[in-house]
């Protein structure tokens, strides 16, 4: 039985490689992977013996000949193919260990493998006759059962099941290549447009509870070779976590980091923020958040961007269940606490999200793909547009509600005052009704304060509603054709109205 070897990533290599010559493998390599078994002992016949030919090219070519491809490739079920190997003289190999150069870790034309995956698909493609291994995680496994087969090598089953991490591999490194070509190409016309081709590779790294509904099957997958901050999370407590616990978890870290330094509290239910504050502590910022709705919070998700203490557990314990909370961290015994009033609650502690890149979304047939969300008009850019100026703290509520909304379900208004988002409007058909619901919310809390809409008021009745609950100040992209209309609006009720120039709908 013959093995070629040829990995960058040599762990594990030496002791797969002793273990297969205790059982009686010839084994076969080239360039570095052929010294590290030459310099710890383990026989080993140098490619350039079987090919006849030197590496050249700066070792670009080593492996590339019919000498090791024959032995490949040859179907062992067909005469014909065996008969070619005898004229030539070349020895069938049976088992092929290869993983390749580390693009992801360091992307550059020197870093895309040639040799390398031209043997692993080889090798995968004809897995009713080879073995092929590109994960150290399977070195023992596979020795295991070679030592239990004998003669009879790896099973069928074995053997396509590694068939299918070789197939994954490639397709992964490959992948990896064309996402570098695309970061790099500053070329007009790949900055202009999105790219012509999107290529996912992704791994399972965490089952989940079930998806959107008990009856589905969920799991999170990453990019390969990637990670993201929810690979770092830990969960103190509770119940096994679900597919829209992670998403609505997703969705509270998000808007909790992007409300600034002071210490905030952010509650969502499906996706959509029910309860948004600022404050000076921490439980204050969460006693504020849960009275903004606090039916609404009973199983929502709450996020924090402080450490939670004593004082923040005592107003967590007396208010609504949450089914998850999501912090930087606990401080000491209060994991005990909550756990002792809300044992199905799961308690997770996570790092600052990061951005993402490209966003995908899949319809029928097909995905929808763009950048990211993201707010690029900032507050240096955004114009008043009424006769009457807002106050500082107007301003501040201001751009709170516009971040606020960011985050809410299209169409979205929200309204805040000092810093708290009483009244939350999302996902209706119009813009009057997501208004009326904010303000029933906020029930006279807001004002004084600021009211965001995500997209501009196409008619004054949207901001007529607004001025009726009673705040001083309006923020929105502006761009209707009436706007002059909505102006004239504001300025009869005396309140200030900001223009942003950008509008942000979120589905």
């Amino acid at each position: 039985m013959r093995a070629l070897l040829s990995v960058y990533d040599k762990t594990g290599l030496i002791d797969l490689a002793k273990g297969l010559v205790s059982l009686g493998w010839e084994l076969v390599s080239s360039g570095g992977t052929a010294r590290a078994l030459a310099d710890n002992d383990v026989p080993v016949t140098e490619v350039a013996l079987i090919t006849g030919a030197p590496e050249m090219l700066d070792g670009r070519v080593k492996t590339l000949h019919p000498a090791i491809h024959g032995g490949i490739l040859a179907d062992r079920s067909k005469p014909a193919h065996l008969a070619d190997l005898e004229a030539r003289g070349i020895e069938p190999i049976d088992l092929v260990v290869c993983n390749l150069y580390p693009f992801r870790a360091e992307p550059s034309i020197e870093m895309i493998d040639i040799g390398g995956p031209t043997m692993v698909r080889a090798a995968a493609k004809n897995h009713d006759s080879v073995g092929i291994v590109v994960d150290p995680a399977d070195y023992d496994s596979v020795l295991d059962e070679l030592r239990t087969a004998g003669e009879d090598g790896l099973s069928a089953s074995t053997r396509r099941r590694l068939a299918r991490c070789a197939f994954a591999h490639t397709a992964a490194y490959d992948a990896a290549i064309v996402g570098w070509l695309d970061e790099t190409d500053t070329s007009e016309a790949a900055t202009a447009l999105l790219p012509p081709t999107v290529h996912l590779a992704l791994e399972r790294v965490q089952d989940l509870r079930y998806g959107e509904n008990p009856h589905q099957r969920g799991a999170r997958y990453r990019a390969i070779g990637e990670t993201s901050w929810w690979d770092d999370v830990e969960q103190h407590a509770g119940l096994a976590l679900s597919y829209l616990n992670l998403y609505d978890a997703d969705a509270a870290w998000a808007l909790v980091h992007d409300l600034g330094d002071r210490p905030a509290a952010v509650i969502v239910k499906h996706a959509n923020p029910c309860g948004v504050a600022i404050a000076d502590d921490l439980a204050t910022a969460y006693e504020q958040a849960f009275a903004c709705d606090e039916r609404s919070a009973f199983g929502g998700i709450v996020a924090l961007n402080r450490p939670i203490d004593d004082a923040t557990v005592e107003a967590m314990v007396h208010a609504a269940q949450a089914d998850v909370v999501i912090a930087p961290g606990y401080e000491a015994g209060v994991i005990d606490r909550l756990v002792a009033k809300r044992k199905n609650t799961r308690l997770l502690q996570a790092g600052a999200p990061q951005a993402s890149g490209l966003q995908l979304r899949q319809i029928t047939g097909g995905f929808l793909v763009q950048d990211a969300p993201s707010f690029v008009a900032t507050r240096d850019s955004w114009r008043v547009v009424t006769r009457t100026e807002p106050t500082p703290g107007q301003w501040s509520d201001a751009e709170m509600a516009w971040r606020v909304c960011g985050h809410v379900k299209s169409n979205a208004i929200v309204m805040v005052k000092d810093q708290v988002a009483w009244g939350i409007g999302a996902g209706q058909q119009n813009r009057v009704e997501s208004g009326e619901i904010a303000a029933k919310k906020a029930a006279g809390r807001a004002m004084g304060g600021a009211c965001a809409s995500d997209a501009f008021y196409p008619f004054r009745d949207g901001l007529d509603a607004a001025a009726a609950t009673g705040v001083a100040v309006v923020i929105q992209p502006g761009g209707s054709v009436r706007d002059e209309e909505v102006i004239s609006a504001a300025d009869e009720h005396g309140i200030a109205m900001i223009f942003t120039g950008e509008r942000h709908f979120l589905h």
